[in-house]
């Protein structure tokens, strides 16, 4: 039998098969975890580098948000996307885009031109993103004349930075020092200034380790790129969860890129844009503070061009100096009450005051701000402005045409209240001629003026009196006939108050009666030569002997049988030409019978024309033109009129009175249900005592009518709270009672 022994292993002695293959995978496991410690490492030197440089995001994020472009087109485009959030979207009128075209489109008013996406920016905004393009950050209502030179403008906010450069560069470096340190740092041209990586890993970190203790959550990733999208696109100016930061991240992101992958002006324009969209409260008197200039002079009452001048400025003195530190006080503590401008900016400023000590000890600290700034800045205080800056007076007189274009958008666009109108991102072009509205404007002016008025000759008999024609107002309103419609060309008066005479008051003039009853007589003759104007004449003969009623029927038969010519211009000018005596008689109108007076003597001797009746104003005339237009009507409608007032037994005598009863049974319930829908019965009948004659009796009656079981002592209590004390004693509440009261009705 044979025995195999082994031998250790001594230097120079072969190994063993298996001892080669453990190295072999010793060797291969060490190097599989070399490997993926190199890839790591790489892989954590790639993101760091990227991180710092924004190299792979600048290429694709450029090339992503060159192609988010948009056109203007002809006519409507159904790809356009409008916002559904976001204060600056809603100030501007964005969101309310779709019902604006809806209101405008009622008017009979049409998209001409629209905007068409590209199909990368329409699936970006599809997919929740916010659209790329160039933001404003001014806008507000224009209005422009038929020369297209400015009628009314205004742009809010009034005071911004205009550039970069405007900027006093200690607010710039306060600004980075408290939000965003690295922003314009200008090493790495490339740099995506929408995401801070380091504050963003320790915000996700946060995230995850507050769910052991809340406390983690404190502090944020937000950049001021991300904070501009969220003041302007954010629901309700917050952000609600991380579906929405991420949102704010990405379309920030994009929009950096927007000119191409290096972002130094991008980053600059991020600063502008943020001093000048931040959110700073609001006041009473004057509304939303959108940016630090504004906030400057509304809060504390410094005008911007000072504040930029003083803080550009080297202070020398010691009264410079302090102003210096007061100005500078001033804008840090409102760089720093954006974070909460509610409670910093309405409170009592303790809040506020320490926060700002706070960063001044830490500003010097780091060498920002000089010690000498520094203690100024600390020993100045914080005064609120105590009262708004009074409205600067207007001339109501040189702004009703643009005051009546503003009234005409709040009616059409359904806006609740100039102030928001004012603040749309929206252009009006109206008709109205600026110079010849100044030159009427004027006019109208200087009629208030005695001696002018006596210069013009407008002093005399059925003219100006003796009153004073200051206590007058004047209006005048001038539209040019267009192709197809007619165009506001003037639109003033004199009245030095809100209230425009033209289109606010009601009137009731002769004149336009007749010119209503001109265009109505003219309207009926058209209508008859549609009706009449091919018929032969013996048809023409025909209708003219069965209209003995109808004295415009009859007359246009007959005229159309003996011309010549039946065009209908021909036509209306003859009925122009048509006379009317201008004698005074007795007319039954829908007012019972009336006799009217014509304004001179010698027009009751007249026999005029109808347009010579319109251009004296001659009352008895036209009275006799509106009779015919009722006997044409009449005659329309196929009613026999005299046999239905003379034949009591008529069917359709019934159905008239039925048509009548409803009609005003249905008018004046619709008043009652208008005027008490909603009160409680009390308050019911306290309006109907309101709305009767203050009279013992008649309240009496009102009251049991409506309480028919009421005591008298009720009714004693109700007759004085509705009547002057003591106007009703025993004796008459006793008489009121004995025939009003229960039983008498």
């Amino acid at each position: 039998m044979v025995e195999a022994v082994s031998e250790p292993w001594l230097p120079g002695n072969r190994r063993q098969p298996s001892q080669w293959n453990a190295l072999f995978r010793w060797l291969v496991k060490l190097l599989r975890w070399s490997t993926l410690l190199a890839v790591l490492f790489l892989v954590g030197w790639g993101l760091a580098i990227e991180a710092r440089t924004s190299y792979l995001q600048s290429r694709l994020l450029s090339r992503w948000a060159a192609d988010m472009k948009f056109v203007v087109r002809p006519g409507p485009t159904d790809t356009i996307r409008f916002p559904k959030g976001g204060p600056y979207d809603r100030r501007l009128g964005y969101t309310q885009l779709p019902s604006f075209i809806g209101s405008l489109e009622g008017r009979h008013f049409v998209i001409t031109r629209q905007a068409q996406w590209s199909l990368a920016l329409d699936r970006f905004v599809d997919h929740g993103g916010y659209a790329i393009y160039g933001e404003k950050s001014r806008a507000g209502l224009q209005l422009l004349d038929r020369d297209q030179n400015p009628l009314y403008q205004t742009s809010y906010p009034q005071r911004v930075y205009s550039d970069f450069k405007s900027i006093p560069p200690l607010v710039v470096d306060s600004l980075l020092f408290i939000e965003d340190h690295a922003l314009l740092d200008l090493q790495d041209v490339r740099r995506n200034p929408a995401v801070e990586w380091g504050r963003f890993m320790l915000a996700v970190a946060g995230r995850i380790a507050s769910v052991v203790d809340r406390r983690f959550r404190e502090g944020g990733a937000s950049t001021l790129a991300t904070q501009i999208e969220k003041f302007r696109h954010s629901p309700g100016g917050r952000t609600p969860g991380v579906a929405e930061k991420l949102r704010q991240m990405i379309s920030a992101s994009l929009r950096a890129y927007r000119e191409g992958p290096g972002t130094t002006e991008s980053r600059r324009e991020i600063v502008t844009s943020y001093l000048n969209s931040t959110p700073l409260g609001s006041r009473a008197g004057y509304g939303e503070i959108i940016d630090l200039p504004e906030a400057l002079w509304i809060w504390y009452g410094t005008e911007p061009a000072e504040a930029d001048r003083v803080l550009t400025t080297p202070a020398l003195t010691e009264a410079q100096r302090a102003r210096k530190g007061e100005i500078y006080r001033q804008v840090l503590s409102l760089l720093l009450a954006g974070r909460r401008p509610a409670y910093y900016l309405n409170g009592d400023g303790a809040a506020l005051t320490a926060l700002t000590d706070s960063y001044l000890r830490l500003m010097a600290s780091a060498g920002l701000i000089s010690p000498p700034l520094c203690d100024a800045a600390l020993a100045a205080k914080l005064h609120f402005r105590s009262e708004l800056p009074p409205p600067q007076a207007v001339s109501y007189v040189g702004n009703k045409a643009t005051d009546r274009l503003r009234a005409e958008l709040l009616s059409t666009l359904h806006v609740p209240n100039l102030y928001a109108l004012d603040r749309l991102d929206l252009t009006g072009y109206g008709t109205v001629d600026t110079a010849a509205q100044t030159r009427i404007t004027d006019v109208l002016t200087r009629l208030g003026d005695p001696a002018y008025v006596r210069s013009r000759g407008l002093v005399g008999h059925n003219l100006l009196g003796s009153e004073n024609p200051a206590r007058l107002a004047w209006s005048f309103v001038l539209y040019e006939r267009g192709a197809d419609r007619n165009y506001l060309r003037i639109h003033a008066d004199s009245l030095n108050a809100p209230f425009d005479i033209n289109t606010g008051a009601k009137l009731i003039l002769g004149s336009t009666a007749k010119l209503r009853t001109l265009i109505t007589y003219l309207d009926i003759v058209e209508e008859l030569h549609k009706t009449l104007g091919s018929l032969s004449q013996r048809e023409l003969k025909a209708r003219a002997a069965v209209a003995k009623d109808d004295p415009l029927t009859a007359w246009a038969a007959d005229y159309l049988v003996k011309t010549t010519d039946r065009s209908l211009q021909v036509m209306i000018d003859a009925a122009t030409q048509r006379h009317y005596s201008g004698s005074p008689s007795a007319f039954f109108t829908g007012g019972g019978v009336h006799v009217f007076a014509n304004f001179e003597r010698w027009e009751n001797h007249e026999n005029p024309a109808v347009l010579e009746a319109f251009e004296h104003s001659i009352n008895n005339s036209f009275i006799r033109v509106m009779r015919d237009i009722v006997l044409h009507y009449e005659a329309q409608s196929g009613v026999e009129v005299d046999k239905l007032l003379s034949d009591a037994d008529d069917p359709i005598r019934e159905a008239y009175l039925k048509r009548f009863a409803d009609q005003e049974g249905r008018r004046y319930l619709n008043g009652f249900c208008n005027a008490y829908h909603g009160l409680t019965p009390k308050e019911a009948l306290d309006q109907l005592a309101h709305r009767t004659r203050p009279a013992a009796r008649r309240l009496a009656v009102v009251y049991l009518t409506a309480l028919p079981e009421a005591s008298r002592v009720e009714l004693g209590e109700f007759l004085a709270h509705h009547l002057p004390p003591s106007s009703v004693d025993d004796d008459t509440l006793w008489d009121l009672w004995r025939d009003y009261g229960p039983g008498r009705f």
